[in-house]
């Protein structure tokens, strides 16, 4: 294989172009991701105060459960994408999991949210570990899958572009409707006679519900690319998986976007409670902010404003990634959310309407971070493919995945190992004000701003180094259609 300059001296060079996706395709595929945000923005952002706050484990013991689940969860991410890589059905690939698991994947949700009446730590803790392996597993078995079909229905630079705004604007209204309407629903189930735990479970409910029916409408209407049954499955060991994707250059330098992006997030979303409550509302556990004459949650304030401006700019990134590139785009939106984050860190308390402000530029960005990690990904495959003369989706999203959660495990640990470092205690039950130490404040300051902007700054030094341009990506392409035509 030729080895092609990294430059991008024709920034709109393209080849023959592939079927363009019809709108409806692109809206069925999108709404799957819904199912997905509910899931992971509930357990994002309200799992780990749950854990502290209700089923009541020391923060130190809920990170070391955290760290086994998801390391659970991240081990067998390349088992599924493997698997999904060899099955063979009459409705191929991928679509088969989403219908086998579709109500068992809202149904393990559930069970994440169900605090058990044990005094012992050590049984409560057990007992969560359990529940999120066997919540995790099964997301899997949706999720790779899902994520699998982006490169087989999407063949070029900006088509992939494109299906993955579609899948970020269902995404992220999903996640705006579970981050502001979870806290409301829980105030109004507790005031109409509930306790906290089953608003909890009453929540869970009625979002992992509402993520089955996409998931079979994708099964039922939506078709993947046929794999010529004279193909057999591919059998590959784990030390030759390893090698294959140490091999794939841009595979490296995507995984760190991938990787950084995701747990930046992932630990933004952990701490975010922790701060509006101890640090911004002075500990005050009924703290509302004046919208219009309407007294709303300041959480549901706060994540609304970052998740609407987020919907609203999503065409934004689109077009900057098609008029400059992918990754120029990432590093914009990266370095701007880098420098906001700081700003969080600077707030002092009660400073409400400079939070909600703050929060709505953080939405601007958060767009950004959705999209554009996630359309790089496909190109990955194709240069797989070049290379080795064999196509896996499954596997690289599996591998992916894996390390994206291993890293993300890891953080999480470390985050609420620092909080129980520093002294975080958990509030006694019904107190409805409660401060915490001036150290464990300074934690919760600290992971939310500056330790957010390291992680960007890595993600915009791999963005930097990533190879793969709009024309290589069409020279890509054009070679695999004549190898296509030649065999």
């Amino acid at each position: 294989m030729s080895t092609y300059s990294t430059h991008d001296t024709a920034p709109h060079q393209q080849s023959s172009p592939a079927k363009k996706l019809s709108v409806f395709s692109k809206l069925l595929y999108g709404s799957g991701d819904g199912g997905r945000a509910s899931f992971n923005t509930l357990r994002q952002i309200f799992y780990a105060i749950f854990l502290t706050d209700i089923v009541g484990i020391d923060p130190r013991l809920a990170s070391i459960a955290a760290l086994v689940s998801i390391i659970w969860d991240a081990i067998n991410d390349p088992i599924v994408g493997s698997l999904s890589d060899n099955v063979r059905t009459r409705w191929g690939r991928r679509r088969p999991f989403l219908l086998i698991f579709a109500i068992p994947f809202a149904l393990a949700f559930v069970l994440l949210w169900w605090a058990p009446p044990w005094h012992s730590q050590f049984a409560l803790v057990a007992h969560v570990t359990l529940a999120y392996m066997v919540s995790d597993t099964i997301q899997t078995l949706i999720t790779v899958p899902y994520l699998a079909l982006t490169p087989e229905i999407a063949k070029d630079y900006d088509e992939r572009t494109s299906l993955t705004s579609f899948r970020m604007f269902f995404n992220l209204v999903a996640s705006l409707l579970t981050a502001v309407l979870a806290p409301e629903l829980i105030d109004h189930f507790v005031a109409s006679g509930m306790s906290v735990q089953q608003s909890y479970l009453g929540v869970a409910a009625i979002f992992g519900g509402a993520a089955v029916l996409p998931f079979l409408l994708i099964f039922a209407f939506l078709k993947e690319k046929e794999i010529p049954p004279t193909i057999p499955p591919e059998q590959t060991t784990f030390k030759r998986t390893l090698l294959e994707l140490w091999q794939n250059r841009p595979f490296r330098y995507a995984t760190g976007i991938y990787v950084l992006n995701w747990i930046a997030f992932d630990v933004v979303a952990l701490m975010v409670p922790f701060y509006l409550l101890y640090w911004i509302s002075k500990g005050d556990l009924l703290a509302k902010f004046s919208l219009f004459g309407a007294n709303i949650s300041l959480e549901s304030i706060v994540l609304g404003a970052i998740f609407i401006v987020a919907i609203l700019t999503l065409p934004l990134w689109n077009w900057l990634a098609i008029k400059f590139s992918k990754t120029k785009a990432y590093i914009i939106g990266a370095a701007i959310w880098a420098v906001l984050q700081l700003l969080v860190f600077l707030l002092v308390p009660e400073q409400k309407g400079f939070m909600v402000l703050l929060a709505a530029l953080i939405g601007i960005t958060t767009s950004n971070a959705h999209i554009i990690p996630e359309a790089v990904f496909p190109d990955v495959i194709d240069w797989g493919e070049l290379k080795t003369s064999t196509r896996r989706e499954g596997m690289y999203y599996g591998a992916i995945h894996f390390m994206r959660k291993l890293a993300s495990a890891a953080a999480v640990f470390l985050s609420l190992q620092v909080l129980g470092w520093f002294g975080y205690q958990t509030p006694p039950e019904d107190t409805l004000v409660f401060t915490q130490p001036s150290s464990a404040l300074l934690a919760i300051r600290i992971m939310t701003g500056p330790f957010i902007t390291l992680l960007l700054l890595g993600a915009i030094g791999f963005a930097l180094r990533y190879p793969i341009t709009r024309s290589r990506q069409a020279r890509i392409q054009n070679s695999l259609r004549r190898r296509k035509i030649i065999s």
